[in-house]
């Protein structure tokens, strides 16, 4: 792993994973949607590690900044990347197979940050 702060989590699936944050970044998924890219660097296994994206989509920020009306804060979109992160380990039940890129979008961002109850 990198020389970035490692992290543990213990996922329900029983399986720990270590992560590091790495970078945030504009970026794009497909031609038509803008988002945010939290990039952490995760390992299972403590000897072998992959970079994985977490995709803030734009319009999911969007639609909560409207619903609350305010405006999300940069470390409360990491937040919200952060928490998708950890659903991601919950659901993998294999730990040799990585894990597919995770994205906040419009239905799950209420559902990621009513659970550190920001509103």
């Amino acid at each position: 792993m990198s020389a970035h702060r490692i992290k543990t989590y213990s996922a329900a699936s029983g399986y720990v994973y270590q992560y590091a944050f790495q970078i945030s970044r504009r970026a794009r998924r497909g031609f038509f949607t803008p988002g945010t890219e939290h990039i952490f660097e995760v390992s299972r296994d403590r000897k072998t590690n992959y970079p994985l994206a977490v995709f803030v989509r734009d319009d999911a920020v969007q639609a909560w900044n409207k619903t609350h009306g305010r405006e999300l804060s940069p470390s409360e979109c990491y937040a919200a990347a952060k928490m998708r992160l950890f659903q991601v380990f919950d659901a993998l039940d294999d730990p040799d197979r990585e894990a597919e890129a995770p994205i906040v979008d419009a239905k799950n961002i209420e559902e990621l940050l009513s659970s550190l109850d920001i509103s």
